[in-house]
């Protein structure tokens, strides 16, 4: 059990880290052709591909 809080711990950490970042000087992108890996996903990653095709799905009723 605590290992898993010490993983917990480590995610948490990494997505501070990752929030101190500023993206804004990144190129805005549209349609990009991303390498996806079911292996290293996690449950963020799923939510997100649900939430793209749900996105598809309006565009295309529009």
């Amino acid at each position: 059990m605590a290992n898993l809080n010490k993983n917990q711990q480590n995610q948490q950490n990494a997505q501070n880290e990752f929030e101190k970042v500023n993206f804004g000087n990144l190129p805005i992108g549209e349609n990009e052709d991303v390498e996806f890996s079911e292996e290293f996903a996690d449950e963020a990653d799923h939510v997100a591909q649900q939430r793209a095709a749900a996105a598809d799905q309006r565009a295309k009723q529009q």
